[in-house]
């Protein structure tokens, strides 16, 4: 296979530039190829590959292990770390229009999410989101990525001043097989166990009910003190981020709807207990 073709200058891109260095220090080591690193690295070719030419510096557990490969030390390694901070801050795996979405979840007082599909991102596992982001098509390094942007985010739930969250789940989403029983098994287990926190409501609406008014999408509303409340919506190809008060007005009714059918905090933790019981069979 010919070399890839590096599109980024290390001239004028931080990526680019963190990769020819990485690139020196794995021929420097010994690593004539990238997928002699990439197996002593553990991960995929294309990792190695995407991280020299700067399309996708490495994560921080990849970068660790490059240059523990390496036997990067001092103040190189120092320089290495600061450029994938840098690197990975521009051109990170979320995308810059969603960022405020992430910054205001951040601080929000008050969170509300309803979910149709599948489990919201703030209470999944490592393992329950790492097979999503594989069954969108996504290589290692990506997932990696991904995932662990994905984690960050539930440090909010750990906050000296949690806010309140308000997660309204369709019964067929405790169903939906994402990866194996045991990552589903663990996934309730998750969602049984935040469900015993105090500002934390998760309430199922039973799929018995049949068609609801939250079918057109997941909706997210985030709410802080200092700006109109924030809607992340679902979109055929693209999610959607407004604050555009009608539709956040429409958002929210159409969230109070579905929370008002749904069963009350301890009948939906049985239901939850239920599902997780069956996926152990």
């Amino acid at each position: 296979m010919p070399p890839r073709t590096q599109s980024r200058s290390s001239e004028t891109n931080v990526g680019a530039l963190l990769g020819e260095h990485l690139r020196r220090a794995r021929i420097a080591s010994g690593y004539r190829s990238q997928d002699a690193l990439a197996s002593a690295l553990g991960t995929d070719r294309s990792v190695v590959t995407k991280s020299e030419t700067g399309e996708r510096p490495p994560n921080v557990s990849v970068l660790t292990a490059w240059l523990d490969a390496c036997e990067i030390t001092g103040q190189l390694r120092a320089v290495l770390e600061g450029l994938s901070k840098l690197a990975r801050t521009r051109e990170g795996p979320v995308k810059q229009w969603v960022a405020p979405w992430f910054e205001t979840e951040a601080k929000a007082h008050t969170l509300r999410y309803w979910a149709p599909v599948i489990v919201p991102g703030l209470v999944q596992t490592p393992a329950y989101a790492r097979e999503l982001f594989a069954a969108m098509g996504q290589d290692e390094g990506k997932v990696s990525e991904l995932t662990e942007v994905r984690m960050g985010r539930q440090a909010i739930l750990d906050r000296p001043d949690l806010p309140d969250v308000t997660i309204a789940l369709w019964e067929p989403v405790l169903h939906h097989l994402i990866g194996s029983p045991e990552v589903m098994r663990n996934q309730l287990a998750r969602l049984v166990e935040l469900s015993a926190r105090p500002r934390i409501l998760i309430h199922i609406l039973p799929g018995k009910l049949g068609a609801n008014a939250g079918l057109g999408g997941a909706i997210n509303l985030a709410a802080t003190g200092d700006a109109a409340e924030l809607l992340l919506s679902d979109g055929l190809v693209e999610d959607q981020l407004t604050n555009d008060p009608a539709l956040v007005r429409k958002a929210s009714t159409t969230f109070n709807g579905v929370r008002a059918d749904s069963l009350p905090r301890s009948d939906s933790r049985n239901v939850i207990m239920e599902a997780m019981e069956r996926w152990s069979d």
